[in-house]
């Protein structure tokens, strides 16, 4: 019988007493054909093919897993006996090593916390989103005493709401990385808190540069929660239960940037006074700071490597590792992966380009509607700053109809894949996304045809409504369809998504004043439901053609 069909006890009183076998690991489900990668597996030290990357999800009944066992069943793997990452420990680790899992039902595994628990972090996850896009746009609600304060045109006024979402694309590709090494919690507490004291200079800047330089840096510091909000919430809940989780963090970024304005015009309103608007999104900041930093840490691979040095350290034995412990990895490996992959993805796969673009789209004209609400319902109504915040209601409306429609549709993908009896693809993804595609431009369609001063501001402002409900489906599917066409590298691939959806929202808010004023109000939103029409057509053609286009286009799977 050969040596690993039966648990083996380890007599020494220093070492473990039980590790799995070939028979329990195969009664487990471990096969000769390891799966894709988890979406949350580490993309930092990770090889191109690991022999155990079932390691951070699969619960055993002893927590180790020896390297031999897995060997034997996947024989492929057993030339691939690697170094160990240098480190005064791991130097010493000799063959057989044995990989630590969680155990069964084990209460340091997130997945296994209450309902009640996962449900809390799910919120706080979400409403950090929330809090990073509100300061994004919490100056759209008084551009005006921007120019005043600083004697500058409306346009470097707009650069303040713009350089803040430019910060968005460039940090994620700092934190995500740095979470993967340090874990999900010491990030938060450190970007955020950075975010938060970075509000006092903007409130206290002496003039439009230091305002423009601190706001930027509130662009990088905060974007950390765009970057793993995400991931926490994957973290802590199995795929089959991940629908109405999903759904929130699918509209947090999108409901975020429409509470700024709300608030923002009604302080303009009650005291005008600009640095308002930055104390009360320092408070927002510092008390949602703390609401995540009493989160736990989340993150699996993280959460194992240090029991693993636990585990090392109690039982005198340094074949006790993780996988990602495994490959030795250098700061330029960090930043081949971090900066390097993501831009390169960008640069040679277009379908990936594609779906980037069009996500990039709906964030711009989300964007969009921040600056021409108020030359809108000004010019038609003579709404003062606050009453315009009010008409962007309607958004937040239409994404919260669209919470109660992604179960729905998670649970129809999860329904259709079962009675057909195969394995889901990207393209069931997208199912979302063929509902929510017409209603960007039909929202679009609409605000143009009620822009005029004999139809009563409920009809433009109603508009929002449309909007909000397609792009939250949109958003939702989009990015499951990412990264299951990318799940090899799924971080570096939705981080290539943050980078151009991020390029459009700060773009588009530096011309669509001037777009307004030369169309019109009428012609100016029907020429962005026209290139929201035409952008209809991506969904439906990757749902239809999308196997084929990336069997023949994708480069990285």
């Amino acid at each position: 019988m050969d040596n690993f069909d039966q648990e083996q006890p380890d007599l020494s009183g220093s070492q473990l007493t039980r590790t799995e076998t070939r028979a329990t690991l195969q009664n487990l489900g471990i096969n000769e054909m390891p799966p894709p990668v988890d979406v949350n597996y580490p993309e930092v030290g990770r090889e191109e093919e690991p022999i155990f990357p079932e390691e951070y999800t699969l619960e055993t009944a002893t927590g180790v897993v020896p390297e031999e066992a897995l060997q034997q069943i996947r024989s492929h793997a057993s030339a691939a006996r690697r170094p160990a990452r240098s480190g005064t420990e791991l130097e010493k680790a000799t063959e057989p090593r044995d990989f630590v899992t969680f155990k069964f039902a084990d209460p340091e595994n997130p997945r296994n916390w209450s309902n009640t628990f996962r449900w809390y972090v799910t919120l706080v996850a979400s409403l950090v989103v929330v809090c990073i896009a509100f300061g994004s746009s919490v100056v759209t609600g008084g551009l005006g005493l921007i120019e005043e304060k600083y004697n500058v045109s409306l346009e470097v006024a707009n650069l303040t709401c713009s350089i803040m979402v430019i910060g968005f694309a460039v940090g994620p590709l700092l934190w995500s990385p740095l979470s993967e090494i340090i874990g999900r919690r010491p990030v938060y507490i450190i970007s955020l808190g950075l975010y938060t004291i970075f509000n006092i200079p903007c409130a206290l800047a002496p003039n439009i540069g230091a305002l423009l330089v601190c706001r930027f840096l509130c662009g990088v510091f905060s974007s950390s929660g765009l970057a793993l909000a995400g991931g926490t919430i994957a973290d802590i809940w199995n795929l089959e239960e991940r629908g109405m989780a999903i759904a929130f963090f699918a509209a947090a970024p999108y409901a975020g940037p429409v509470i700024g304005p709300i608030v923002s015009g009604w302080i303009n309103v009650g005291s005008h006074r600009l640095d308002l608007f930055f104390w009360v999104n320092l408070a927002f900041a510092g008390a949602v700071g703390v609401l995540i930093a009493a989160v736990p840490e989340t993150y699996a691979p993280v959460l194992l490597r240090r029991r693993a040095a636990r585990l090392r350290a109690e039982h005198n034995d340094p074949n006790l590792i993780t996988e990602q412990e495994l490959v030795h990895y250098s700061l330029g490996d960090v930043i081949r992966t971090s900066l390097v992959r993501p831009i390169a993805m960008i640069l040679t796969e277009p379908v990936l380009d594609l779906m980037c673009l069009y996500i990039a789209l709906i964030y711009s004209i989300l964007y969009a509607f921040f600056f021409a609400y108020p030359v809108i319902f000004t010019q038609l109504y003579g709404f003062n700053d606050g009453q315009i915040g009010l008409m962007l209601i309607p958004i937040i409306i239409g994404a919260g109809l669209a919470l109660f429609a992604t179960p729905l549709v998670e649970r129809d993908f999860r329904t259709r894949c079962c009675a057909k009896g195969r394995t889901p693809t990207p393209e069931d993804r997208l199912i979302g996304a063929l509902i929510g595609a017409p209603f960007i431009p039909i929202s679009l369609f609409i605000l143009g045809a009620t822009s005029y001063p004999h139809i009563i501001w409920v009809g433009p402002a109603s508009s929002g409504i449309a909007f909000g409900f397609g792009m939250v489906l949109c958003y939702y599917s989009v990015n499951n369809y990412i990264i299951d066409s990318y799940h090899q590298y799924p971080a570096s691939a939705l981080a290539a998504k943050v980078f151009l959806r991020s390029g459009g929202g700060a773009a588009f808010p530096l011309f669509i004043v001037q777009m307004y004023d030369r169309l019109g109000l009428n012609w100016a939103s029907w020429l962005l439901a026209f290139i929201g029409t035409g952008m209809i057509f991506i969904p439906y053609l990757f749902y239809i053609f999308g196997a084929r286009v990336r069997a023949k286009l994708n480069k990285r799977n």
